[in-house]
């Protein structure tokens, strides 16, 4: 059955995600603030601010009016920087008129009140008109998605009836996706993963290779199940898509761009000098943040991730931090 999708935020993922479901004869509508991307779009069928040389769907449509983006939505896919949504959310709480079913495909915590996206659409969606959230995470670059290349993801909701609808909505020939009874666990491995590619990052950038990449992946998989298994995620969880998966494809990827800042700041760049040569946001930043003070509360060992935070907040020299952890007290794997 065709559905009535709204995508808000015409960046690299949410176009990526869009022509996912246009493939799969979907009516979906872009929403962007950006008056030349959707232009473009409209006239052109290109977003070529982030892909130039892709022809989008001609059913792809694209508007600046959330009124009118929002009109018919049966689904709201969203795909802008968690430094946004709050301010997001509230704006789309003002346009709405009838239950839709909110997705989300950003991956990050909120520095402070360390709250997740699904917990932040609960309190600026009013409930008269949120009939379930979606959490759609996994390994998945959009520079590959929009080539159609083969893709795996996973959803979890607040309602199973529509994890198995968003399912559906989005499978396809090169795009799969899985569904785990896990909202917290999918949430806390997608956003966290991000903090682990900044180390893996730094590492590249100064000039380390597999070994120390193997070994960060493996412990930085260990941290963020003490998080998360902590906070009320199923240990299993992180050795699926949402952590694993997503943890190996963040950690090794150029197209990754927490990868790409830390390996900035591996090669001598402060953390605003990286940010500024980025032209997507890096999410790992703010994670970083929200995971260390998380990780203080609860008193859980994170020893990566408070290593992470000391070189980007507190400029403690890469060099200096490896050397840290790697004389840190010898104990046994497994404890």
């Amino acid at each position: 059955m065709v559905k009535n999708i709204t995508v808000v935020g015409a960046g690299s993922w949410g176009t990526a995600l869009a022509q996912v479901l246009c493939d799969n004869k979907n009516q979906v509508m872009l929403y962007d603030l950006n008056a030349d991307i959707v232009k473009d779009v409209n006239e052109n069928h290109r977003n070529a601010r982030f892909f130039e040389e892709v022809e989008l769907p001609s059913s792809l449509r694209a508007t600046t009016d959330l009124k009118e983006a929002l009109k018919e939505a049966e689904f709201i896919l969203l795909s802008v920087p968690t430094k946004v949504i709050r301010d997001v959310l509230k704006t789309i709480n003002t346009q709405l008129t009838h239950k839709v079913v909110i997705i989300n495909a950003s991956k990050g915590i909120e520095p402070g009140t360390h709250k997740r996206v699904s917990e932040i659409v609960m309190e600026e969606i009013n409930a008269d008109y949120l009939e379930a959230f979606v959490a759609l995470t996994g390994p998945s670059h959009a520079e590959e998605v929009i080539q159609r290349s083969l893709t795996t993801v996973t959803c979890a909701a607040t309602v199973v009836d529509c994890a198995n609808e968003v399912q559906k909505m989005f499978t396809n020939d090169y795009f799969r996706v899985y569904r785990v009874d896990d909202l917290i666990g999918v949430e806390i491995g997608g956003s966290i993963k991000n903090v682990i590619a900044l180390a893996a990052g730094i590492l590249a950038g100064l000039g380390y290779g597999d070994n120390p990449k193997a070994a960060l992946i493996t412990r930085g998989l260990v941290e963020i199940k003490r998080l998360g298994v902590a906070v009320g995620a199923n240990e299993e969880t992180f050795s699926g898509l949402s952590g694993l998966g997503d943890l190996i494809v963040t950690c090794t990827s150029v197209h990754s761009r927490n990868w790409q800042a830390g390996y900035k700041i591996g090669n001598g760049s402060n953390l605003q000098e990286a940010l500024d040569s980025m032209t997507m946001v890096v999410e790992g930043v703010r994670t970083c943040q929200a995971t260390y003070e998380m990780a203080q509360a609860l008193n859980i060992e994170m020893p990566i991730v408070e290593t992470v935070y000391e070189v980007i907040f507190n400029k403690l020299d890469p060099r200096e931090a490896i050397n840290q952890l790697m004389s840190r007290e010898m104990k046994p794997e497994f404890y």
